[in-house]
């Protein structure tokens, strides 16, 4: 009894730092034009950033904000409800205060679920973290 009740705290334990990594975002409008969809503060120590998207998550663009410090965003990994997952190489560095170019989603407007975006951090004076906004563009049905 004693390693049953072990084990279940270890797995919430796990299950809930798992889930306190990943940053959730609800979209709630449906509205035609770009959204902020999600964002999240990187540093130096981690490469990888994950954001799940749920509620009206249509979109046909996406595009990055950067504030803070630069970065050097490599590649994206978007998945979709309906499958067919997108790859995008993106290796375009972002000064601070300042957007990526337009990502177009393959297929057109489609249910975005997860970007996870893969990214260094480019080297300022004051190893500052940047913060990383996420828009997505909806168009109007």
């Amino acid at each position: 009894m004693k390693k049953i009740v072990m084990a279940m705290l270890l797995i919430i334990t796990v299950a809930g730092n798992t889930l306190q990594a990943q940053k959730v975002e609800v979209m709630t409008s449906t509205k035609e034009g770009w959204h902020k969809i999600g964002e999240t503060t990187v540093n130096f120590k981690k490469d990888t950033d994950e954001i799940l998207v749920i509620g009206e998550n249509k979109f046909t663009e996406l595009k990055f904000v950067v504030k803070e410090t630069p970065i050097d965003i490599i590649s994206l990994k978007l998945h979709f409800s309906e499958g067919n997952d997108q790859t995008v190489k993106v290796n375009s560095p972002i000064k601070a205060n300042g957007e990526s170019h337009k990502i177009s989603l393959t297929g057109g407007e489609r249910k975005l679920q997860k970007i996870i975006f893969v990214y260094k951090t480019l080297p300022n004076r004051q190893d500052d973290k940047a913060h990383v906004e996420i828009w997505g563009y909806k168009i109007k049905k």
